[in-house]
């Protein structure tokens, strides 16, 4: 199978946890890519019409897209304890793990584009702090229901990655002042899983039609 993945997304590293999690690891191919709202990358396109990674190519061909439903998929792949659990309460427990995960990374992700990858002059700082106030609101929830650490599921992974992505990028510094959750996020850090898929680069926004100083043209228009 084919991983097409990039090294600083928290979906596309939800996705290879999973699979070192599941023991599909040595299953993938990773084909890194790189992707950004406003550099096409036409391989990606030619997969996944919304032009974002992950995506997998199972072996048969056939091509699924979204973290959520890739790991889906590898989730029927293996033998071994389920990390999406069948039964309620269970599922409904690390499905709803899941869904703040992907909230909080999609919070933290639009807290970067207004406080730093967005040209300076179209930054509106109290979209900044509405998007901040949801990525601290998730954290004061984590710390309140910390997950038990009974058994890992994938509601569990969403969130060590998502969190991974927020103290990686600096959005917020979220260990200070929550012991329960960084004393959670430190032990689940020191899983193999984690320690073999670091976060690392960095991505280029701005496309080659669109050069230094434009985005003061257009704020000025």
């Amino acid at each position: 199978m084919k991983l097409h993945y990039q090294s600083h997304s928290p979906y596309a590293r939800k996705v290879l946890v999973f699979a070192h999690e599941a023991g599909l690891a040595d299953r993938l191919e990773v084909i890194q890519q790189e992707t950004s709202p406003v550099q096409r990358n036409d391989d990606v396109f030619a997969l996944n019409p919304l032009g974002k990674v992950p995506v997998l190519v199972c072996d048969d061909g056939t091509v699924l897209f979204d973290s959520s439903v890739i790991c889906d998929y590898l989730d029927g792949l293996h033998h071994g304890d389920k990390l999406i659990p069948y039964a309620a309460p269970r599922r409904l427990q690390a499905l709803l793990k899941q869904a703040l995960a992907m909230g909080l990374a999609d919070a933290g992700i639009a807290a970067r584009w207004e406080s730093q990858r967005r040209p300076e002059a179209l930054r509106w700082p109290p979209l900044l702090e509405g998007h901040l106030q949801k990525v601290i609101a998730a954290c004061d929830y984590l710390e309140a229901n910390v997950p038990d650490g009974e058994r890992v599921d994938i509601g569990d992974i969403a969130l060590a990655t998502a969190l991974s992505w927020i103290e990686f990028r600096q959005v917020h510094d979220f260990q200070p002042g929550r012991p329960r959750l960084s004393a959670w996020y430190r032990r689940f850090c020191a899983r193999p899983s984690m320690m073999a898929t670091p976060l690392s680069g960095e991505t280029v926004d701005r496309p080659a039609s669109f050069p230094p100083g434009a985005a003061d043209a257009v704020a000025l228009a």
